[in-house]
């Protein structure tokens, strides 16, 4: 680390070493920076795994409705909105934390349960955050890499769980890869939870799962560990501008925790409302994920085609090895108008993530995909 790390600046100004020192998350290109790069206006938006058939018309309604009232504070506890989803998951609304997106509680849980040394288990490829907001909080954190397969380490999982470490952050389906833990894979590493440690079982990816992936609430409230679960209404529910998700805790003392960790008015009144909405409308979302998947299928045959390797997928994103540097690749497809995402962490430079979007914009990547390649 440099002096200009260590001083903060040349104000004299100190940083938090931990923070200062942590790696940037990649939240993705702008549209507006892709049109003018591409100098295209008809830009696919396949790098951000967002919902491309938008969101329900109840939450346009809820949004547009006097009852909503932008002057007013937003209720702090979330209450009508933990309501509604103790409803639906059949759980204690106490045990339910709403966040500003799920991404929110992840450092709320590494905030409420970390300290300088303590340790982390994660994987890698990973979803960016499960390593960053823990460092932030001076963890140390251990990744468990992918197998050859592009799938979970299973055994090697196991052995860092049953080291200790104080949380584990695993996501289920996986981000950036796809793949679900089954059942009995998810048993083994809960059966592999010693004391002390929780489980953070990040299922962003939750809604575009089919039959053979378990709910992974279901299974973490069979078993005595102490756990998180972590949803999101930004993926299947079309909400990502609004940012709001939830936290499931395994009791009533870890979600006052949890809360304690974040800030006041966190999820704000529009934020709330359209959540609210979206949850009464349930058909939108089903028929929505249908399509997705239905396209996920088709896009992942057409890239084994071409020759690319790629990941068994329960999400509304494929990843895959492209064989060859996918930052060139990604810059290749930006002046063609489709946004992509090029995973760049250390060993998995030669990935690429990409959203299944409308059938028009999987199309253009697919062909788009197919030049490049023979160049």
């Amino acid at each position: 680390m440099d002096n200009s790390v260590k001083s903060g600046s040349q104000n004299g100004l100190a940083f938090n070493p931990n923070v200062a020192a942590l790696p940037p998350y990649n939240a993705g290109m702008n549209v507006a920076v892709a049109r003018a790069i591409s100098g295209r206006t008809d830009v696919a938006r396949l790098a951000s795994n967002e919902n491309p058939d938008g969101c329900s018309p109840a939450v346009l309604a809820a949004l547009a409705s006097p009852a909503l009232e932008p002057w007013r504070y937003a209720d702090p506890a979330c209450a009508t909105l933990r309501a509604a989803l103790g409803r639906k998951l059949a759980v204690e609304p106490d045990t339910i934390v709403a966040g500003n997106g799920s991404e929110e509680l992840i450092a709320a849980v590494s905030r409420a349960m970390l300290v300088p040394g303590a340790g982390v288990v994660t994987v890698v490829p990973s979803f960016g955050l499960h390593e960053i907001e823990p460092l932030a909080q001076g963890a140390v954190v251990t990744k468990v890499a992918m197998t050859d397969d592009l799938g979970f380490d299973l055994a090697a999982l196991e052995e860092a769980i049953a080291a200790g470490p104080r949380v584990v952050f695993l996501s289920s389906p996986w981000n950036p890869v796809g793949p679900a833990l089954g059942r009995r894979s998810l048993e083994r590493l809960i059966a592999a939870v010693k004391p002390g440690t929780l489980l953070v079982l990040d299922e962003a990816y939750f809604e575009f799962a089919d039959g053979s992936c378990p709910d992974g609430l279901e299974v973490l409230r069979a078993s005595d560990i102490p756990f998180v679960v972590l949803r999101t209404f930004s993926k299947a529910y079309g909400l990502a501008g609004l940012r709001v998700g939830y936290a499931v805790c395994s009791d009533a003392e870890l979600a006052r925790v949890v809360s304690a960790a974040k800030t006041p008015f966190n999820v704000n009144a529009a934020a709330q409302a359209a959540a609210i909405a979206a949850l009464s409308d349930e058909a939108w979302v089903h028929a929505s994920v249908a399509r997705l998947r239905g396209e996920r299928s088709r896009i992942a045959a057409l890239l084994q085609g071409l020759g690319f390797q790629v990941a068994s997928s329960q999400t509304n994103f494929l990843f895959f090895d492209c064989g060859g540097d996918s930052a060139t690749i990604a810059s290749a497809l930006l002046q063609e108008g489709i946004i992509v995402k090029a995973w760049r962490e250390r060993g998995y430079e030669a990935y690429l993530r990409v959203t299944i979007g409308k059938p028009a914009d999987n199309d253009r990547l697919v062909g788009a995909l197919a030049r490049v390649v023979r160049q």
